[in-house]
C-alpha cells in the first residue's frame, strides 16, 4: 500500500516557495488557454451559513488534485469571512492518494501567484507605485509575494479599516498605508485582495495606463461596472466568463465572452497582451488548474525537503 503525505498549514506554506510556485502556475494557465486541462466548474452546496464548494482538476505536465472548501462568515454578513479547506492530490496513473494539505494554504498562494503573473505579464512599462487594497489573508500573501521579488516599486496598503491597513503595512518595512482612493488614484498597478460584496474602487480614480489584478469579490461586485468594460480584460479560464457564480465572476456575467481574453494565451505568445497606454483588468475567479499547480510544488518539495507525515490511507 502506498502511503499518503500530509501537510498542515504552515508545511503547505513552507513548500510553496514563489520561484517554483510561478513557474507551475504559468504552466496551468498556458495549458488552459491551449486545452490541455480538464477544470469542470466549481460547484457548491449551500449551507445556512455559508458554502463547500468542490473543485477537481488535471492538468498535463502538473498532475490530478482537487479541492473542498468552505467559505463561512461566522461574525454574520456584515463580518468577515474563512475559508478552510483541503487540497488532495492524486497519482494521475493509478489513482491513489499522494498527499492531502492545506487548502487556506494553497488558495493564499495560487491566487497570489496569479495576480502577480498577470501584473509581470500586463503592468505598464514603468511601474512607480503598486497598491494592494484589502487587509486580509489574501493581501498579506500579496504582499508577501510582491516582498519576494524584491521590486524597487513604491507599495501602499490600503483597507476599508486604517487601522488593519496601517497593521499590515508595518509588517513590511517599505510599504505604507493609505485611504482606498488615495492608493488607486497614484498607483500604476492595482491589486484587489478582498471579500467585500461591493464595489472597492471607482473608474475614475485610477491612472492611465494602469493595471489591476483584481482576485476579491467571492459574494459580489469587487469591481465597478466602467472598470471591467474600461479596460482590456484578461481572465484564467473561460468559465470566469461563461459561467454562474461560484464559478464564475459575479462582474463578468453580462461581459461578452469575445471581450476576453485568456492569460494563458498571453503567456504562450498567442495573444499581444498589453498594445499601448491602456487600463488592463485580469479578474480571477480561481479555479482547480491552479490548485493542481500549487499541489504539485508542495509534495514535490516536501517529499524533496522530507517533512510532513506519512500514513497510510
Amino acid at each position: 500500500m502506498s502511503s499518503t503525505l500530509i501537510l498542515d498549514h504552515d508545511q503547505t506554506r513552507r513548500a510553496l516557495p514563489p520561484d517554483a510556485l510561478l513557474p507551475a502556475v504559468r504552466t496551468a494557465l498556458i495549458a488552459t488557454s491551449r486545452n490541455e486541462a480538464s477544470t469542470p466548474p466549481r460547484i457548491a452546496a449551500i449551507a445556512p451559513a455559508g458554502i463547500l464548494g468542490a473543485m477537481p482538476g488535471y492538468v498535463a505536465g502538473l498532475g490530478l488534485a482537487g479541492k473542498f472548501v468552505a467559505i463561512f462568515r461566522p461574525g454574520g454578513p456584515t463580518g468577515p469571512s474563512t475559508h478552510h479547506g483541503i487540497v488532495a492530490l492524486f497519482d494521475e496513473n493509478d489513482g491513489h492518494v499522494l498527499a492531502l494539505m492545506s487548502g487556506e494554504a494553497v488558495t493564499a498562494a495560487r491566487t497570489a501567484a496569479s495576480a502577480t503573473v498577470a501584473f509581470q505579464e500586463l503592468a505598464p512599462s514603468t511601474v512607480g507605485r503598486i497598491a494592494v487594497i484589502g487587509a486580509g489573508v489574501q493581501a498579506h500573501a500579496q504582499l508577501e509575494l510582491l516582498h519576494h521579488l524584491g521590486l524597487t516599486a513604491e507599495i501602499v496598503v490600503a483597507s476599508r479599516s486604517q487601522d488593519s491597513a496601517t497593521h499590515l503595512a508595518q509588517r513590511y518595512g517599505t510599504a505604507t498605508a493609505r485611504t482606498i482612493q488615495e492608493a488607486v488614484c497614484s498607483a500604476d498597478v492595482v491589486f484587489c485582495c478582498t471579500d467585500a460584496d461591493h464595489p472597492v474602487l471607482r473608474h475614475p480614480w485610477l491612472r492611465s495606463p494602469a493595471h489591476i489584478s483584481s482576485v476579491g469579490g467571492s459574494r459580489g461586485h469587487e469591481l465597478d461596472r466602467s472598470t471591467v468594460t474600461g479596460g482590456t480584460l484578461y481572465v484564467e479560464w473561460p468559465g470566469a466568463v461563461s459561467h454562474a457564480p461560484p464559478a464564475g465572476a459575479h462582474e463578468l456575467q453580462d461581459v461578452s465572452p469575445d471581450r476576453a481574453a485568456l492569460l494563458g494565451s498571453v503567456l504562450s505568445g498567442d495573444h499581444p497582451g498589453r498594445t499601448g497606454d491602456e487600463l488592463t483588468v485580469f479578474k480571477s475567479t480561481g479555479y482547480a488548474a491552479l490548485d493542481v499547480a500549487a499541489a504539485s510544488v508542495a509534495y514535490q518539495r516536501a517529499t524533496e525537503l522530507g517533512f510532513g507525515t506519512r500514513i497510510d490511507m
